[in-house]
């Protein structure tokens, strides 16, 4: 372990610590770079704390002081979920606490590794997150027993469910994806063409990493992960990515046939299924 990575790791403990005396707390992990090989220069301090019930934005603030303090917070997050961000006062060290309701989790995990039911995009993310994620604070050992049943095989059900729901999106459909992004190019709508190429990219890993029996990792680093962790990619799957994205930025019809050549290589590695 490095010093820098030590540095984080003993943030991480206390502020976990601090957590770790509220009742409403059941369990506390850390997730996100910390726990894996991804971490570099712009990474932060991810930590899940896993509530029966909500903590007051009050006691929240307590915390942030005695972890240390804040050169800048955004406390009392609710746009994406419960969270609160700083920079912790010393180190400028960025800390992300996310606020996860522990049955709803369970569900999450239920829904994925039990009953098999596919998302557009993201599907195993939850999944992802209790696997990889280091236990820092588990008292009932509730947070263990749902990462050992997180420990299980890739299920051939949810792979299907998962191939089945995004392959269509893609450019089989009249409403599909690419159709979507044909009517934004002939408009000259660059913001609907940038957001159907998003959404288009999260079926398309979704799908990918399915079909290699891998976890999805969430939002960054996909390509790197992808190469990293699959054992079949499409064809040039990079170039043809990069190609996409230049594209789109600018609307060039061009677009449509590097979409074309890119979701013709998928379709090329599903096939040898």
């Amino acid at each position: 372990m490095t010093q820098e990575s030590s540095l984080f790791i003993e943030l991480a403990e206390k502020v976990a610590g601090q957590f770790a005396q509220l009742a409403q707390v059941e369990a506390i992990a850390l997730g996100g770079s910390q726990t894996g090989e991804y971490q570099d220069s712009a990474s932060d301090i991810d930590l899940y704390v896993y509530t029966r019930d909500e903590i007051p934005l009050a006691v929240r603030r307590q915390i942030v002081e005695k972890s240390g303090g804040a050169s800048k917070a955004s406390l009392g997050l609710t746009f994406w979920g419960p969270g609160d961000e700083w920079f912790e006062a010393a180190s400028g060290i960025e800390v992300d606490v996310v606020y996860f309701d522990a049955e709803w989790m369970e569900g999450q995990v239920k829904q994925v590794v039990e009953l098999h039911r596919a998302s557009l995009g993201y599907s195993t993310c939850f999944w992802h997150t209790i696997r990889q994620s280091r236990i820092l604070y588990d008292p009932h050992h509730w947070f263990q027993r749902l990462q050992d049943r997180c420990r299980q095989e890739y299920p051939e059900a949810l792979r299907r469910n998962i191939i089945d729901l995004n392959h269509p999106v893609l450019r089989g459909l009249i409403p599909s994806y690419y159709n979507q992004i044909a009517k934004a190019i002939k408009r000259q709508d660059l913001v609907s063409v940038n957001h159907r190429i998003a959404a288009l990219f999260a079926s398309y890993f979704d799908l990918l990493f399915s079909f290699n029996r891998v976890l999805h990792p969430g939002e960054k680093r996909l390509v790197s992960f992808a190469w990293t962790n699959c054992q079949k990619l499409p064809d040039e799957m990079a170039s043809d990515i990069e190609a996409v994205l230049c594209a789109s930025s600018s609307g060039d019809p061009a677009l449509l046939t590097h979409l074309d050549r890119m979701l013709d290589r998928l379709d090329d590695l599903l096939d040898q299924d």
